[in-house]
């Protein structure tokens, strides 16, 4: 669905300088052990067209730009040509900082990174993370530091590692940053490494000026953004007769299930919309970037695992985010502009999957200019049940990653002291101190009786319903 890609420089009037190979070293602890053999470790045979034309031209740019898809795995595209420069020799300084626009993309880039298995050092720093805790991570410095532009501003104002070290800097999602009003954070970081040689940005999106602060030297655009949309999205009109709200209620009790993502354009009207259907009987989570940093991981897990199908948030959902194939995007509020509208529905119809998206127009009302004039009506049952609810819910156990607890030992221990068997569990997530695991709504009463009191790995654990 994607073109091969088409290289272009751009030349701002400034001599790029020449880029000096000699910083590459091997990659990990054991130089035996291949990028390769660490992909398969995740399942992955081979990189895309996309991600192997960044491995190739990295090493060569100083100034590169990858415009690709929402979904096309723009995060393996740069950490596997990043993780091929790193200097194995150089454990006092940070040699890489990555930003991106939003916590979750973070912790994403930083999973992905960890779980390459490379034996460098990797820390995320972010707002509602522990400042202390993110302090005393770079007591010893890590390899790569990534994290969103203000709280990296914070670290470098505060001289919480040392800059000099930094030869690459890669921003993700840049033009979703500067739309977050990351600007100025931008702008200071960008001038504070003395020895700063190489800069790459990604974006789904060809709509991409770059300001002058970013100093992008005769950059090079690898740009796999189709050639014209070829998706599989097939998007619907919905008429609305007394509110939307009454609409959207309407519409979801037609679709009758599946999993869903309702935008808004404000947070106020996502809580405002996730407590009417709340009320109305529809079990949903909400998203936006007010939440507190726990809540907003519970409420993507919670949607990831199933035990919701609906998750109401802000355009915050429709880019960057770890989450699963969708299949109906709904637009309660239609954003201002169109690349929104277009990310938005890049979240359901990936790669070769169908999906569908509705949008809400009352009588008399023109849309924006930009909406398909030829889309075909949909009109929601009047009395259409309420979706089945999800036969799945979320546990919180109170052990995490750093407590030494593996997923293995969650599967064992709810298996033999819970008593559930191979169909009674879906996914679990661990975190640092905490893990979540879905578990047939039907099971949690016998199991929670069966594990009271019970140990795991010599640990008192904490089990409960996550609300």
């Amino acid at each position: 669905n994607y073109v091969q890609g088409t290289f272009t420089r751009k030349n701002t009037g400034r001599a790029a300088p020449q880029p000096n190979l000699g910083y590459l070293c091997p990659m990990q602890e054991n130089p035996k052990q291949t990028i390769e053999e660490n992909l398969a470790l995740l399942g992955i045979r081979e990189l895309n067209p996309m991600q192997q034309a960044a491995r190739e031209h990295f090493p060569r740019e100083n100034s590169l730009v990858l415009l690709s898809p929402t979904g096309s795995g723009k995060t393996l595209a740069f950490l596997v040509p990043l993780i091929e420069s790193l200097d194995p020799n150089i454990s006092n300084k940070v040699q890489a900082l990555i930003m991106a626009p939003s916590r979750e993309l973070v912790l994403q880039i930083e999973q992905v990174f960890k779980s390459l298995r490379t034996g460098y050092k990797i820390n995320s720093c972010y707002g509602g993370h522990l400042m202390k805790t993110e302090r005393q991570n770079l007591l010893h410095p890590p390899a790569v530091l990534v994290g969103t532009p203000g709280r990296m501003a914070d670290h470098i104002r505060r001289n919480t590692f040392r800059t000099d070290g930094v030869q690459t800097l890669i921003i993700d999602e840049f033009d979703k940053a500067l739309e977050l009003g990351f600007e100025e954070d931008m702008r200071f970081i960008g001038s504070q490494f003395p020895k700063l040689r190489k800069r790459m940005l990604t974006s789904a999106t060809q709509a991409i000026d770059l300001p002058d602060f970013i100093q992008m030297q005769e950059a090079l655009y690898l740009n796999f953004l189709p050639e014209a949309p070829v998706s599989k999205l097939q998007l619907k009109k919905v008429p609305v007769e007394r509110s939307a709200s009454d609409s959207l209620f309407r519409l979801l009790c037609t679709l009758g299930g599946g999993s869903t993502l309702v935008f808004c354009n404000f947070k106020e009207k996502v809580e405002e919309t996730s407590d009417y259907l709340r009320r109305k009987g529809i079990p949903n989570c909400f998203f936006h970037g007010g939440l507190e940093q726990d809540e907003r991981e519970r409420n993507l897990v919670k949607f990831r695992n199933g035990s919701v199908q609906v998750l109401v948030c802000t355009d915050l959902a429709a880019r960057g985010l770890d989450i699963p194939e969708i299949r109906q995007i709904i637009h309660l509020q239609l954003p201002p502009h169109e690349d929104s509208f277009i990310h938005r529905n890049g979240r359901t119809a990936r790669m070769h999957a169908g999906g569908s998206a509705y949008f809400f127009r009352e009588e008399g009302k023109n849309g924006p200019d930009w909406l398909p004039e030829d889309t075909p009506e949909f009109i929601p049952e009047a009395d259409a049940p309420l979706p089945p609810e999800p036969e799945f819910v979320t546990l919180y156990i109170g052990k995490g990653k750093k407590d030494k607890l593996r997923k293995l030992d969650i599967v064992g221990f709810l298996s033999q002291k819970g008593g559930l068997g191979k169909d009674d569990l879906g996914l679990i997530e661990m975190k640092d101190h905490f893990s979540y695991a879905a578990v047939k709504k039907d099971k949690v009463p016998a199991l929670l009786k069966r594990t009271s009191g019970e140990r795991i790995k010599n640990m008192q654990l904490k089990m409960e319903i996550s609300r």
